[in-house]
């Protein structure tokens, strides 16, 4: 009795023939193909054919990455450009320091140089304020009776007068300047020593050289210095400059205006002179233009230049 194979293994030899067959073939096309690039216009076509499709297909995911790309780059780009802007702050502020501080240095050099020149105490003062009154011209200053100042100390820079002390307290003092209304200064006119007094006349407004006759040897551009006749301050600074004069021939007198050498509104940084005439030297300073010339009230000298003056 003969046995024959199960259906399923008969039928199963034929296609195990056929898959060998036909991955032998395949073997073969892959190895002509690697080996002589046979196939190789058939994938071009191909490829040539299929590449619009390939793009439309990724184009709904090419537009979300170019979208979130977009908004990424813009988040970024503006938190950079806030910190920028703030960096940008930053220095602008730390230059303008650096340019105040460089004015306020040269400043305190100059008073330096004043300080060694005077032959008498003097004493370093810082403007803290201007107290809120519109008529009077006055500052507060940092110093006061407990560091040895008085009533009537004049306050100077290193170009000239700025005012004078005329309220105390142990800690500060209230400094009334040349503008104030008023107050005035004892001077002499450095080109020929005429004597005067300068007046001020309110906030903002140009000094008055008061009580001279027409005749009066005056010109415009002459520099006023503290005479030292008042015992209050001491005799060759610098106080103003005339700018304008204005003759009355039928009155017999003069309207005299005059700036102040002083820049009475700048600096911060001033000095007292603690004088005491009875015990300091009487002999003006050593005062210098800016151009180095010595100040000289001889007569006869058509122009003298004050320290500061340009």
């Amino acid at each position: 009795m003969q046995h024959s194979a199960p259906p399923l293994f008969r039928q199963g030899i034929p296609a195990l023939l056929k898959l060998i067959v036909c991955l032998s073939i395949s073997i073969a096309l892959m190895l002509i193909d690697f080996r002589f690039k046979v196939l190789d216009p058939i994938r071009n076509n191909v490829n040539w054919i299929l590449r619009p499709l390939e793009y439309v297909m990724m184009a709904p995911r090419n537009l979300l990455e170019a979208t979130s790309d977009y908004f990424t780059t813009r988040s970024t780009l503006d938190q950079e450009n806030q910190v920028m802007k703030v960096r940008q702050a930053e220095l602008s502020l730390l230059a303008n320091q650096s340019e105040f501080l460089m004015v306020e240095n040269q400043n305190l050099r100059e008073l330096m140089t004043l300080q060694k020149q005077v032959p008498f105490k003097t004493l370093p003062v810082e403007i803290l304020f201007n107290p809120p009154n519109p008529i009077s011209q006055r500052i507060v200053i940092n110093r006061g009776s407990n560091d040895g100042l008085k009533l009537g100390n004049p306050i100077t820079n290193d170009s000239g007068i700025l005012g004078q002390v005329v309220r105390l307290y142990e800690r500060s003092a209230e400094v009334s300047l040349l503008e104030d209304r008023d107050f005035a200064v004892p001077v002499q006119v450095a080109r020929n020593g005429l004597r005067a007094a300068v007046f001020g006349t309110g906030r903002g407004n140009p000094l008055e050289l008061r009580y001279l006759p027409v005749a009066s040897d005056l010109e415009v551009g002459d520099i006023l210095l503290t005479s030292g006749i008042d015992g209050v301050y001491p005799p060759g600074f610098a106080v103003a400059v005339i700018s304008k004069i204005e003759r009355n021939l039928d009155k017999n007198s003069s309207n005299v205006f005059c700036v102040p050498v002083a820049a009475v509104n700048r600096y911060r940084q001033a000095l007292a002179l603690l004088y005491d005439p009875q015990f300091d030297a009487k002999a003006p300073i050593n005062t210098k233009s800016a151009t180095d010339a010595p100040l000289t009230n001889t007569p006869g000298r058509r122009q003298t230049r004050a320290r500061g003056m340009q």
